[in-house]
């Protein structure tokens, strides 16, 4: 990462996936799929980190290369460990007591050319934001609801 130009980067986002105690899974169908992601040039993971939850409310956080993360572990060579001791705070703050987190944060590599263009524009972006597929179903019946009822 160090090589690339900041001006050529895309946004940058995270996600949290929070497993309760006792099931969490790293590894797998969840891996497979975020490889696919970054084989396909769609994203750049920058950091993964596991976040544990204990049920007093403390916090253990462990880097990616120092867990058996499985297939995911060709990725370590790209992390740029961005996350502070701040943030895992922060990032821990959306938790459960007793549960465990992957935090993965990656850069929208599939957005770099639309954003390197918009800064040579002079733009910049100020917001971002995802609306809940919870929120997406629930307009949609509603939605569907007003035409079954007539309304």
């Amino acid at each position: 990462m160090a090589d690339e130009s900041l001006d050529e980067l895309g946004p940058v986002d995270f996600v949290i996936v929070e497993f309760p105690a006792g099931a969490s899974n790293f590894t797998g169908e969840m891996a497979t799929e975020l490889l696919a992601l970054v084989d396909a040039g769609t994203i750049r993971v920058i950091d993964l980190i596991i976040l544990a939850k204990n049920d007093d409310g403390s916090i253990d956080a462990v880097e990616a290369e120092d867990v058996d993360l499985g297939e995911l572990r060709k990725l370590e060579a790209e992390l740029a460990e961005l996350l502070a001791e701040d943030d895992i705070v922060n990032l821990a703050a959306a938790m459960d007591p007793g549960s465990t987190a992957g935090v993965i944060v990656y850069e929208n590599l599939w957005a770099a050319p639309f954003a390197s263009a918009a800064r040579r524009a002079g733009g910049q972006l100020i917001a971002n934001g995802r609306i809940p597929m919870q929120a997406i179903i629930a307009a949609i019946e509603a939605d569907d609801a007003l035409e079954t009822t007539g309304a």
